[in-house]
């Protein structure tokens, strides 16, 4: 029993570490592009299968939903379970092994805390050589946003607001969804957060056929968005950063998005950080009005998105033990 209660801690542990040290494994087969590639594939079919209306597209859409999410969880379910089955002719501890190994890739995989920083980092860094052009694109490679209108300080805000609702997204719904239903639940969670960010959005060829995709993901992201502003106002007092004003910024604005679920961290990161994000955006070439948040205390600068990554990093590092803690727990409980 001891050793099933220490099980999914140890992997969730070394699958953390391995991406904090090697990040995205780039031209290697990673599961979040096999993901994007059956939904590329489901769109087709199911645009081709329902009538181009309204109603059409809004059914489609939830078959696309379904179907995703069925299918990523069968295919972690049977990626965690097959290796395991096989190592088991060999004995108990050679099934342990295999589980071991095969959970903790798994949620190496479900990870981007590495990724979320370097990619930042990129843009930081081209912003402190004063390349503003090679800024502009590397922040185009993390946020859906059109950036060839942004001057400097619009780039910083951007890279600080995708390593803010990163945080959510990337790192703390993942584990949320892992803490309580294994791999194949961060995994479900994982084909429903690449849905929305492929499907989601409100223009003319997904207002109706991304519909299902994009309240799926605000469901999916409701408890654990705000766990993750939560653990950012911890992190912002750990590292010296404005708890205090972290917390009153995120009660105050926390609802100043049209989403229900993306201003929690951006909300705490600029209170933690002293700053103000959001506003106004363009997104395929057309304005959309958003509200500010934050207070302006001071203009943001290329070193404020060093300090988003610290607030991901810590927050991130409180949610894994969390993590582990309820995954010893339910395991004790159900042992």
């Amino acid at each position: 029993m001891r050793e099933e209660i220490l099980f999914s801690p140890a992997a969730l542990f070394a699958g953390f570490l391995l991406d904090c040290i090697f990040g995205d494994p780039h031209g290697m087969p990673h599961p979040v592009r096999a993901i994007g590639a059956l939904i590329r594939t489901l769109e087709i079919r199911l645009r081709a299968l329902f009538p181009e209306t309204p109603a059409g597209e809004r059914t489609a859409g939830v078959f696309l939903v379904v179907i995703t999410t069925l299918m990523t969880g069968a295919a972690a379910f049977l990626f965690l379970f097959i290796p395991a089955k096989a190592a088991g002719i060999f004995g108990r501890s050679a099934q342990m092994t295999a589980r071991f190994l095969t959970e903790s890739i798994s949620i190496y995989y479900m990870l981007a805390i590495r990724s979320l920083r370097d990619e930042s980092d990129l843009v930081r860094k081209a912003l402190l050589l004063g390349d503003t052009e090679g800024a502009r694109k590397a922040v185009s490679m993390i946020v859906g946003r059109d950036t060839d209108r942004l001057d400097e300080e619009q780039i910083a805000k951007a890279a600080v607001e995708t390593v803010a609702e990163g945080t959510s997204d990337g790192v703390v719904s993942p584990l949320f969804w892992y803490m309580f239903f294994g791999p194949a639940g961060g995994w479900v969670y994982k084909a429903v957060n690449t849905m929305d960010s492929m499907v989601g959005y409100r223009n003319e060829r997904y207002l109706h056929f991304g519909r299902a995709a994009a309240r799926t993901d605000d469901f999916a992201n409701y408890l654990s968005s705000r766990l993750a502003a939560l653990l950012m106002i911890a992190a912002a007092f750990l590292t010296g950063e404005d708890g205090k004003d972290a917390f009153r910024i995120w009660r105050r604005d926390r609802r100043n998005h049209k989403s229900p679920n993306s201003a929690q961290t951006e909300s705490a990161c600029a209170g933690a950080l002293g700053i103000r994000l959001a506003g106004d955006a363009w997104y395929f070439g057309k304005k959309v009005e958003k509200p500010y948040i934050g207070d302006p205390k001071r203009r943001c600068e290329p070193d404020d998105i060093r300090r988003a990554g610290r607030l991901m990093t810590v927050s991130s590092v409180l949610m894994l033990i969390l993590a582990a803690f309820v995954r010893s727990l339910l395991s004790a409980l159900t042992a």
